[in-house]
């Protein structure tokens, strides 16, 4: 069975940093791109950031370019998402999920195929 269990989420002041970390179980994370996403309450999941099977590529969202860094170690099979700078606005749940079909990151929701729980993120100013 496969799972994605997010962790590193909380509450964290405006320009502060969070680390948050996905870890795979029951499928060969270093086969698959893995992506970030987020949801705030009422809004539609969007994405973040994303890093192909070998970690050589990476795509981010604008609105965390700059700020966010996506990393992944695959003898771990664990993604990354260092956070940096935050603001009030990127208060969220934050999802990891996994595209087993593409070697390349992709943005497409639709892409992907396995999804965690997701982990809560709040700034406040």
């Amino acid at each position: 069975q496969v799972q994605l269990v997010e962790s590193g989420g909380g509450l964290v002041q405006a320009g502060g940093s969070l680390r948050l970390s996905c870890a795979a179980s029951g499928l060969t994370f270093s086969s698959c791109a893995v992506g970030w996403f987020r949801q705030a309450p009422g809004k539609e999941r969007e994405f973040v950031a994303a890093i192909s099977r070998s970690g050589t590529s990476t795509l981010y969202a604008d609105s965390g370019k700059g700020r966010f860094t996506i990393s992944r170690d695959n003898a771990k099979n664990t993604v990354f998402l260092q956070m940096n700078s935050l603001k009030p606005e990127d208060t969220a749940v934050y999802y990891c999920a996994a595209d087993r079909d593409r070697v390349g990151p992709t943005l497409s929701r639709i892409r992907y195929d396995y999804w965690g729980q997701g982990t809560q993120v709040t700034v406040f100013s």
